[in-house]
């Protein structure tokens, strides 16, 4: 897979096809969204759905892990779909995941799915994090600088010949970047929608995630401001 390098307030980020975000000189891979055990939810609600998800999930990560190495590892929130999820991880799941984890230093950012700890998981557990000119939170903030972060699954449609191609994105401009959703049961949010674009004032740039290699086309401005939550987890901050 070929990643592509955006900068933002002079640091070098990596935008994964795969959908996670690597920062090569903190030796950090970031992640959002995974919604692990979005079936199993749903099912307990009675809504019947495959219950594979976290499994697939997961087989798409830890080849990730494996293949950066990172010395620290974000999940951007939302990494269980609720804060029972952990608890309906299947035994080999559960393994598979702490043993690609071992030796790296995790932090798993509150989302507003999971806002509590994951039990028997190694890691800290926090608002945000912020670290040099980043902040790594779960909802975007608008007027923000430096902040990576997740929650709206945005999704965007680029045109070509055979016609359009809809597929997860990530979404950036010189001040942030808005992660896609990892997980396998995630749905999208058009770019176009207010929530996402109201980020963005000035204009953006998508890329599009592909099987190989991202597709980047630039994202027109549009000036009403996006609406922003507020959490009151603690706030981890380096250097």
């Amino acid at each position: 897979m070929i990643a592509a390098p955006i900068h933002i307030a002079g640091e070098r980020l990596m935008l994964d096809p795969a959908g996670v975000l690597h920062w090569p000189a903190r030796r950090t891979l970031v992640v959002a969204d995974l919604h692990l055990e979005k079936g199993s939810a749903f099912a307990a609600r009675g809504q019947l759905l495959p219950p594979f998800d976290t499994r697939e999930t997961l087989a798409r990560f830890v080849p990730l892990l494996r293949r950066y190495g990172p010395r620290r590892v974000v999940f951007l929130g939302d990494s269980f779909h609720d804060d029972d999820g952990v608890a309906r991880l299947q035994a080999q799941d559960r393994v598979a995941l702490v043993q690609a984890l071992e030796g790296a230093e995790v932090v798993w950012v509150a989302g507003n799915h999971d806002p509590s700890p994951p039990a028997g998981l190694p890691g800290v557990v926090v608002a945000e994090l912020r670290d040099g000119p980043f902040t790594f939170r779960h909802v975007p903030t608008a007027g923000a600088m430096g902040e990576v972060a997740g929650h709206l699954h945005p999704k965007a449609t680029a045109p070509t010949r055979a016609g359009g191609v809809t597929r997860a994105c990530f979404v950036t401009d010189a001040r942030r970047v808005l992660m896609p959703a990892f997980g396998a049961f995630t749905g999208g949010l058009d770019v176009g929608d207010m929530a996402i674009a109201g980020l963005f004032p000035r204009g953006s740039r998508a890329f599009l995630l592909g099987p190989e290699r991202l597709y980047s086309f630039p994202l027109a401005a549009r000036r009403t401001a996006a609406r922003s939550v507020t959490y009151t987890q603690p706030t981890l901050t380096i250097g």
